[in-house]
């Protein structure tokens, strides 16, 4: 399949221009000899050290013409900013819903025919134990393959790596994605967290209130720089 034939990956014009202009300003290149010629796919946003890690790789994005999405509390789909998040490539997600995070991120690929959602598995920018393992279940429960995407600040590159097809075996696959990452540096090396599965936390409930603006504008940043997996 030419991925220029593909629906899902229509990003207009302006876009790669923004996405070219960034990359030029910053000293970055694109490798785009292994773009992932499919539909459907969880991509795998890593490593993640930085506020940086957010606009390039959104500027990688339009500049490889891959039109990608990013998981958010839905609170901040509420009322007028809906549509503006929802154009901006933002899936809502209700964790206060019986059904779990990964039931529904999994429940939304099966009613689009096209959908690449990007996930910074360590959840954060600082260093961590290892890596949330939603990507991957969501992946799996949704039959989806798992693309390998980085940014390298040693060299200033960014691109894709191989799709994985999850075979349901986390630690053999764990495997393979520790392999890739093992040559890419973020931009704090320090904070890069390491490729093995996070032992699990207990977190507790919040009772939901109705956020106010700078709440939610932090809530939008928040999700799409750390994604919004807890498991």
């Amino acid at each position: 399949m030419d991925i220029q034939d593909s629906g899902w990956n229509k990003v207009g014009r302006i876009k790669p221009l923004m996405g070219h202009a960034l990359l030029g300003i910053m000293g970055w290149k694109m490798d785009k000899t292994n773009l992932p010629m499919t539909d459907k796919m969880v991509i795998i946003a890593a490593p993640h050290t930085s506020n940086w890690d957010l606009p390039l790789m959104l500027a990688c994005s339009y500049v490889s013409g891959l039109k990608m999405s990013w998981l958010g509390k839905d609170t901040i789909f509420r009322g007028p900013g809906r549509a503006f998040f929802m154009w901006w490539g933002g899936i809502p997600v209700d964790r206060s819903a019986s059904t779990g995070m990964v039931d529904q991120v999994a429940s939304v690929f099966k009613q689009r025919e096209t959908l690449a959602v990007a996930i910074p598995p360590a959840g954060t920018r600082r260093h961590t134990d290892g890596w949330k393992t939603g990507f991957y279940y969501i992946a799996l429960k949704a039959d989806v393959p798992i693309v390998m995407s980085y940014l390298d600040w040693s060299k200033k590159v960014a691109g894709y790596g191989p799709m994985l097809k999850p075979t349901g075996d986390i630690e053999a696959d764990f495997e393979v994605f520790r392999e890739f990452y093992k040559d890419k540096i973020g931009k704090f090396p320090e904070h890069t967290s390491p490729v093995k599965i996070r032992a699990k936390r207990q977190y507790k409930t919040k009772t939901q209130q109705k956020p106010g603006t700078l709440a939610m504008l932090r809530d939008v940043l928040g999700s799409m720089r750390s994604g919004a997996l807890t498991k």
